[in-house]
């Protein structure tokens, strides 16, 4: 006799009951934001950890110049641009102690700067200091400069989108050098007769040129951002609300656009560097104080006889511009997943 036939229900096929979720899957599933995703990319990217590790002693180092300097005894200069004649050689200038002529000297590693007895690892540190100064500085400028009026130009309609435009190209148009090699004699010429007042006035000057020719790329690229943000629905929707204008700029749009602002900022560090050095080398620089352009200069004509002079702060620049190269390539990445190597 067979046996009776089994009734299945719903039930039978139901899955197991669902069990409370443990500490480590909730926190697997907790939200994080693009800025801590693209950080923990970066944590994870090995050239950017040593890109940065680098980037962080050489800032350390040009921080602790002074204090670096008297714990070694090194010094870049011996008071109102003194020579020290007690290192330096007679016959043309050179000194008397460690390279070119002698072997080398741990009170001096670097050697000693010829005709001025300065001590060149102290001129290294100090150069470093100002031409990092100077890069921060016209960096943070020129990104203010360039994602407000890109943020302006791209929200407005009409005549002032084509008036900001139209300065943006014409800047982009105007010669960089030819610029700079404008203004160098004017400074020269107002300040000269006055030491302090003409460095002053050219670490100024230096700035603003560089901060001149250098916000229109920013710009022209939080301009083309903010066109395809501001038809957004959150965009509309505080419009409607009656939402001021500024505060839909810096509110609204601007916390969208802080993964471009942030690579700009990165890629354009390493050019005011190395645009730094370029203009101090071609002697529309600074003139006053210390800088790695300025040692290249002084060090180029001694280039056969004392090279170390010279590829001191070559190596030291080069280092710099990589290293910011090849951190800002990697901040790209960590912010554009589709951009990854």
């Amino acid at each position: 006799m067979s046996s009776p036939a089994t009734t299945e229900t719903l039930e039978d096929f139901d899955e197991e009951p669902v069990r409370p979720e443990s500490p480590v899957a909730k926190k697997e599933l907790t939200g994080r934001s693009p800025t801590r995703i693209a950080l923990g990319r970066l944590g994870k990217d090995k050239v950017a950890v040593t890109c940065a590790v680098i980037l962080f002693l050489m800032v350390a180092l040009a921080l602790l110049a002074p204090v670096i300097s008297n714990l070694l005894n090194i010094y870049r200069d011996y008071g109102d641009g003194k020579p020290n004649p007690r290192e330096v050689l007679e016959f043309d200038g050179y000194p008397n102690t460690g390279p070119p002529y002698y072997p080398f000297d741990s009170a001096h590693p670097l050697g000693l700067e010829p005709n001025t007895g300065y001590d060149n690892l102290a001129l290294l540190l100090y150069g470093t200091r100002t031409s990092l100064f100077i890069a921060f500085a016209a960096t943070a400028f020129a990104t203010i400069v360039g994602v407000t009026l890109g943020l302006i130009a791209g929200y407005a309609k009409g005549f002032l989108d084509s008036f900001l435009s139209f300065v943006i190209d014409f800047m982009l148009s105007f010669p960089f050098i030819l610029g700079a090699l404008a203004l160098a004699p004017i400074i020269t010429t107002r300040f000269g007769s006055d030491t302090n007042t003409l460095g002053r006035a050219e670490f100024l000057s230096l700035v603003g040129v560089l901060v001149l020719f250098g916000w229109m790329g920013l710009a022209r690229l939080i301009r083309g951002q903010v066109l395809s943000l501001r038809e957004r629905e959150f965009v509309q929707a505080a419009r409607v609300i009656g939402v001021p204008t500024r505060q839909i700029l810096f509110k609204e749009l601007l916390p969208n656009l802080v993964a471009p602002i942030v690579v700009a900022t990165s890629l354009a560090l390493p050019g005011y560097v190395a645009a730094e050095a370029g203009l101090s080398f071609l002697g529309i620089g600074l003139s006053e104080g210390t800088s790695l352009g300025k040692t290249i200069q002084k060090a180029a004509d001694s280039f056969d006889v004392y090279p170390l002079y010279l590829w001191a702060p070559v190596v030291t620049i080069m280092v710099l511009v990589i290293a910011l190269n090849l951190l800002g390539d990697s901040v790209r990445d960590a912010f554009d997943p589709k951009t990854r190597r």
